[in-house]
């Protein structure tokens, strides 16, 4: 069985080498799986995910002497993985000779090709309308629909206001619901 979880205990333990791998450990297996999915929505693809997760928790270990503790350690986390994952999907834009003021596109084919995609015919037409919306409000619409995250922790971890989080979510939920309808 493993032992709950208590963050200020982890934290300090981070900051003593002794302790640090252990800790570093905790962390890994209490955020992998929630941050595994907050990128995989964003790239789609399981491979490229869990690349970024490895890319994220490198960069975490990297400079784990830096967290101050002013924030959570699960927003300074988010805010690394949604910067790797910003900074991959570039790349890809780039790759791809994409505008960033286009639609991510190239998301889509990745979602018709993955096959650890298991979702029905809606899944993929929800899924479809996300790839579809402007990286910012997609990474709003993710944390707010599927992780259920509050507006201020999203605010935190994208250093957004609250009022700009909500905009871009209430334009993210019309345009998901004008794709959904006009497909049917």
């Amino acid at each position: 069985m493993t032992p709950l979880y208590n963050e200020e205990i982890v934290i300090e333990k981070l900051h003593n080498p002794d302790t640090m791998r252990q800790a570093f450990g905790q962390v890994v297996e209490h955020y992998g799986e929630r941050l595994y999915w907050q990128i995989r929505k964003m790239v789609v693809s399981h491979e490229d995910a869990d690349d970024l997760l490895q890319n994220t928790f490198l960069k975490a270990w990297n400079n784990i002497e830096m967290f101050r503790a002013e924030a959570r350690l699960s927003t300074w986390l988010y805010r690394i993985a949604v910067n790797e994952t910003i900074t991959f999907l570039n790349r890809e834009r780039q790759r791809n000779n994409i505008s960033i003021d286009n639609d991510d596109s190239f998301l889509l084919n990745n979602i018709e090709a993955d096959e650890w995609f298991d979702g029905d015919e809606i899944q993929l037409r929800l899924q479809q309308a996300i790839a579809r919306l402007p990286e910012k409000q997609r990474l709003v619409f993710n944390m707010r629909y599927f992780d259920e995250m509050k507006y201020e922790d999203i605010s935190e971890i994208l250093g957004t206001s609250v009022g700009a989080l909500k905009a871009s979510y209430h334009h993210a939920t019309k345009k998901i619901e004008e794709f959904l309808l006009a497909t049917d």
